[in-house]
């Protein structure tokens, strides 16, 4: 991979693929969704988190989870990892978490089945009744990249092959 270090979109037709699996419905919407992509950016020249934009608009009640197509892969070296969190004001007023508590993008995650495209998955958990409202656009996540160690007497070298649950998975 090199020292690469970017954004990109995933291919449309691997956008299709997941929507299918994720939310179903008309392909057209899917298209429509893929065209609404941003790759994430900082919002000032100090900020540490990339936000994510939504690709469509989604809602989210309290105790309901969903999962979040974003279209995006991260593309970086293997001393890297990208952290996902939710926004932090979205975090104080809906109790906003991530379904398995953080998100950890390893740099091999790129080379996965399905293009490495991230999704977050979002789980409301207010006590009350408010609602998570997102339109196409908005932030509702934050990527962070961070180097990691490893031991000196570390000599992994299986490859990645899935997402989610994978790296555990023995062959």
């Amino acid at each position: 991979m090199g020292q690469m270090l970017a954004f990109e979109k995933v291919s449309l037709s691997q956008y299709q693929t997941d929507w299918q699996k994720k939310i179903g419905g008309e392909a057209e919407v899917a298209i429509s969704s893929y065209d609404n992509i941003s790759l994430p950016k900082r919002s000032t020249r100090a900020s540490a988190g990339y936000d994510f934009f939504a690709p469509y608009d989604f809602s989210l009640a309290p105790g309901e989870s969903m999962t979040i197509l974003t279209g995006i892969r991260a593309i970086m070296p293997d001393h890297l990892v990208l952290i996902i969190a939710p926004r932090s004001g979205q975090s104080m007023k809906f109790k906003l978490q991530l379904m398995n508590t953080i998100g950890v993008i390893d740099a091999d995650y790129a080379e996965a089945k399905n293009e490495g495209h991230i999704m977050i998955a979002l789980y409301n958990d207010h006590p009350g009744d408010a609602v998570l409202e997102v339109k196409a656009g908005d932030a509702f996540a934050q990527g962070i990249f961070l180097p990691y160690y490893t031991t000196d007497d570390d000599n992994t070298q299986a490859q990645r092959e899935g997402g989610f649950g994978s790296t555990d998975k023995k062959a």
